[in-house]
């Protein structure tokens, strides 16, 4: 699809609103210090945390979004989609890096690429992106330093190979999602040597991003047919597929999901629901596995979409991202507060009616980006749009 400090509301979403049917620093100076006289000594007040921050990724052609992010550092990360979405222009693939201080719109005049569906990387010389192809085949991205270049991999150019999602672990080995002779699968591989890995033992399915845990420990997600619409799909690879019992719902889609554990994993996406006219929004879906069951959670607002779930230091699932129908001012994100989720805000005027497409965290500090598009339709005037949250 997808200097102002952001407001947080005070929405609180309990642990287990409804059941899904399962059947399924820098160091600091060590000098002394003389301690100060009582009468020299002030009440300091505590630092105020910052909000998220709209931040320009200036000349994107309208319409244009962002898709993806991904972060290597504090001075490093990728944003990748598409712009020139308008009726009388050809759609082109779209790209930003950043360098610790501006997003720059990359060069990728050779590319014939209509979009960059997604990006993962942990070093400039371990950085991949997934392209949507003019022809046959979905190409595979790597980062030179500069731009994106087209790499090889068993299976390229084959017209019934489609790749949806790449991810990069800090082993800097890379896993892609996607079909290859009609069935869901990973490409496992470092950039010379690739292989194809076994078929996901499930039918009619649509992946739509790949995951890292832990090394040798992937999670996708997507959807698969129930016959009458789909159901959300969760899966785990570590040497052999563990599928998790379907996530019900009414034409429901994971857009990402993030694992703590086996018993300790969240999915999110959007519910479609039986149909209505063009352009009517879905119902935000948000669902916890226990290692047991699924349980659905309120997600605090009834209409619009969860898009990406970001882990904090610990690895525990920290921000969502999403678009609220009903009050798309601001971006909108569920942040983790325990055991609970709590609606938050982005920055009020940076954007018309930011929808936001995606959320990561940046490794190194306990600061996040978030990337989409500054209107909540891909029509111009839409531009590009990002967000970002500091320690």
């Amino acid at each position: 699809m997808a200097g102002t400090i952001g407001v947080l509301a005070g929405t609180a979403l309990g642990p287990s609103a409804s059941r899904a049917d399962a059947p399924a620093a820098r160091a600091q100076d060590r000098r002394t210090v003389p301690a100060p006289r009582a009468q020299d000594r002030q009440t300091v007040p505590a630092p105020r945390a910052r909000g998220w921050q709209a931040v320009p990724a200036p000349g994107s052609l309208p319409a244009a979004q962002l898709r993806r992010v991904a972060a290597a550092g504090p001075r490093l990360a990728w944003a990748v989609g598409e712009e020139s979405l308008g009726a009388q222009t050809q759609q082109q693939a779209l790209s930003m890096v950043w360098n610790g201080s501006v997003w720059t719109k990359s060069d990728l005049s050779h590319l014939t690429h209509t979009r960059i569906v997604d990006v993962a990387g942990v070093h400039s010389s371990a950085a991949w992106a997934v392209g949507h192809p003019t022809g046959d085949g979905t190409p595979l991205l790597r980062w030179d330093g500069t731009t994106w270049r087209e790499a090889d991999f068993p299976g390229r150019g084959e017209p019934d190979v489609r790749l949806t999602s790449v991810a990069v672990g800090r082993d800097r080995q890379v896993w892609v999602c996607g079909t290859r002779d009609g069935a869901a699968r990973l490409l496992h591989g470092h950039g010379r040597r690739w292989r194809w890995l076994d078929p996901l033992p499930v039918e009619s399915v649509n992946l739509w991003r790949v995951v890292v845990r832990r090394p040798g420990e992937v999670w996708v997600c997507g959807d698969r047919s129930n016959g009458g619409g789909w159901s959300g799909l969760v899966a785990r690879w570590d040497g052999a597929w563990t599928v998790l019992p379907p996530i019900v719902g009414l034409r429901l889609g994971i857009a990402d999901v993030h694992s703590a554990g086996p018993d300790d994993v969240w999915a999110v996406g959007t519910e479609a629901g039986v149909g209505g006219p063009i352009g009517r929004p879905g119902n935000p879906a948000l669902s916890h596995w226990d290692g047991t069951a699924w349980t659905r959670v309120e997600p605090g607002f009834a209409l619009g979409s969860l898009t990406g779930i970001a882990s904090d230091a610990r690895g525990r699932a920290a921000w969502i991202s999403g678009w609220n129908f009903s009050d798309q001012t601001r971006g909108t994100y569920l942040r983790r507060d325990g055991d609970t989720w709590t609606l938050a805000r982005g920055p009020a005027g940076p954007a018309p009616a930011p929808y936001l497409n995606d959320v990561t965290s940046v490794p190194g500090t306990r600061g996040f980006w978030s990337v989409g598009m500054t209107h909540s339709a891909p029509y111009p005037p839409t531009e590009a749009y990002s967000e970002h949250l500091g320690a």
